[in-house]
């Protein structure tokens, strides 16, 4: 396996801390809103790498958090949390508002097949860790208190911009929203591991610590959540692009200052999925999710679909015309594989040939859109039987997760087929043709092939 590692800027091979088994993070959601499609293809392409590596035989523990807590709405440590901004919007607790957004981030999430973690821990539930971690950074002087607050000292670490290569006297004083000195600070580049009411004083979750009532920073809640969880050693980060500075720019410096040693050796990121206008965010406006996809009638796994087809390190643009034309093709290829009749006997040589080549391309730093490739060819070898074929679409589909073979429809639904046949040939007789034209392509969509004749019509099974 070879992945691309911000933290050298280069394609490594990868090679976990202990053999055969990979510990693995990614920062979850911050659930004061809807996730985005720009942030589902975020997960679509950690749901990849953890599947491609399971598929390598690795084993993979994997964690993930839940911010419900110390996102503040500028990375400069500026603004308010936005489960506070949140609130206010909604006129409900902060703990109402993380359990509905949770909800609704899980169910997306599920509905285009991404894996949920082994571990998904909320930052509210770890309070105890953060502090335990401020305390040891304090008694290393890496630490200070200042205007009530607990700031990180980046100038006591040996290489704070590591990640990113960065030239401390060029950067600038927030990372990206709402740019403002904060006074308390010893350089403007230091961040708040934890907030007291000094800064703070009506905020709805408040915890007691040695510093006074207050609550965690953002970027101590990953750390305290990776350690606690995956222990001393990771394997893999992975976050957006946007997550590189300043976020894990400071769990690095904050993790190995704690620690005492490297703490994890390979950061993954995805790039962004823009819209026509730019970058996709909650802060533009309306928010685009697949639910609303679904809504307007769209397989949410179109969506998976039109993601693999493009490097998860390449910005991708989504429009309805694309999304149209990748739904369009996603659904030539289901209702083709349903058209694959199961026979034969499994052909040794072909399979193995095909699943190396498989593994090659998901090894070859997640070459999604060559593994699709390799499957089109699957499908068009004549000299591969149906069997095998369909053994190894299987396969395949542990790292697609594009439910490539379904099951075919029965007899079953003859009462609703049939309902769905006078429904069609009521909207004929009423010239109604882009209804009728709707409900055939819907049933063919569905694997129900329908047939005009004379008398009337019928319907087949597609693939039978």
């Amino acid at each position: 396996m070879k992945i691309y590692n911000t933290l050298s800027r280069t394609i490594e091979e990868f090679i976990p801390h202990e053999e055969g088994i990979v510990k693995m993070y990614t920062c979850g959601p911050t659930v004061y809103h809807y996730a985005h499609i720009g942030n589902i293809r975020n997960y679509i392409g950690h749901d990849v790498l953890e599947k491609a590596l399971l598929y390598c035989g690795y084993s993979v523990k994997r964690a993930m958090n839940i911010t419900d807590v110390g996102h503040l709405t500028s990375d400069s440590d500026s603004g308010e949390d936005k489960m506070e901004v949140a609130r206010k919007r909604e006129k409900k607790s902060s703990m109402e508002i993380a359990d509905f957004y949770t909800k609704a981030f899980f169910e997306d999430f599920a509905k285009v097949n991404c894996k949920k973690p082994e571990i998904v821990s909320r930052a509210t539930d770890n309070i105890d860790m953060y502090i335990q971690i401020i305390e040891n950074l304090l008694e290393k002087d890496i630490a200070y208190i200042s205007g009530g607050n607990i700031y990180f000292d980046i100038s006591k670490v040996k290489d704070y911009y590591v990640l990113t290569n960065h030239i401390e006297d060029k950067m600038v004083v927030g990372a990206r929203l709402g740019v403002e000195e904060d006074g308390n600070k010893r350089n403007q580049a230091d961040f708040v591991l934890w907030f007291t009411t000094s800064k703070f004083e009506n905020h709805e979750l408040l915890w007691d610590s040695p510093w006074g009532k207050g609550y965690p920073g953002w970027h101590i809640e990953c750390t305290g959540i990776a350690i606690r969880y995956l222990g001393e050693y990771l394997d893999i980060h992975g976050g957006g692009v946007d997550n590189i500075f300043p976020h894990h720019t400071n769990e690095i410096a904050q993790s190995e200052a704690y620690l005492g040693h490297k703490w994890c050796n390979y950061w993954f990121h995805n790039e962004h999925l823009n819209d026509e206008s730019g970058k996709m965010s909650k802060s533009n406006g309306d928010i685009l999710t697949i639910s609303h996809l679904e809504s307007l009638g769209y397989d949410p796994l179109s969506f998976r679909y039109m993601c693999l087809n493009s490097h998860y390190r390449r910005q991708l643009v989504f429009s309805y015309d694309a999304l149209n034309q990748a739904e369009a093709t996603y659904k030539k290829l289901i209702n083709r594989i349903a058209s694959i009749t199961d026979d034969g006997e499994l052909d040794e040589g072909a399979f193995a040939n095909y699943n190396t080549r498989f593994i090659e391309a998901i090894s070859d730093d997640l070459n999604t859109a060559n593994a699709l490739s390799l499957l089109y060819e699957l499908l068009k070898d004549e000299q591969v039987n149906n069997h095998t074929k369909l053994d190894l679409i299987r396969k395949f589909d542990k790292v697609f997760s594009l439910d490539l073979i379904r099951e075919k429809k029965t007899l079953e639904n003859d009462s609703e087929i049939m309902a769905l046949i006078e429904e069609r040939a009521l909207a004929k007789k009423n010239k109604d043709f882009a209804l009728a034209d709707s409900i055939r392509e819907d049933l063919y969509n569905k694997g129900i092939e329908l047939i005009d004749t004379r008398e009337g019509t019928t319907y087949r099974i597609v693939g039978e």
